[in-house]
């Protein structure tokens, strides 16, 4: 099992990106695998105001109902103490411009003992998670 971040995604979908070519060759590996994906509400959140500025907001829409719909995407939500420990992270790396969408993941990635993300951010890594595809 995987956690995805949203760099992942947007990679995905737009193929201007940067890491393009590495997410989609990341994502067909992952589809031929069948490994389980999971990622949060909030990178979810992210992930369809950027697509939605970047592409259009029909094809951001078009997106989430493929992500909601999947089998093998679970998003988790965190609750209030999921949050208040993403605030820890969020104070702790704070020289890090951290987002506090990651560190909402942190948390969640913690919690649910997920030591892998997929992700071209290197702040995962700072936090102690692999990131994958290297």
């Amino acid at each position: 099992m995987i956690f995805v971040d949203t760099g992942a995604f947007l990679a995905r979908h737009l193929g201007r990106d940067q890491h393009h070519q590495a997410a989609t060759a990341a994502w067909a590996k992952l589809e031929a695998t069948k490994e389980p994906c999971v990622t949060s509400n909030f990178v979810i959140d992210e992930v369809l105001t950027l697509l939605g500025r970047r592409a259009g907001y029909g094809f951001a829409a078009q997106r989430a109902r493929g992500y909601y719909a999947s089998s093998r995407l679970t998003i988790l939500r965190p609750e209030e103490e999921g949050e208040l420990e993403a605030l820890d992270w969020f104070t702790k790396y704070r020289d890090q411009e951290v987002s506090f969408t990651d560190c909402v993941s942190f948390a969640l990635m913690r919690r649910h003992r997920l030591p892998r993300v997929f992700s071209f951010d290197r702040h995962f890594q700072i936090a102690g998670f692999e990131l994958w595809p290297r």
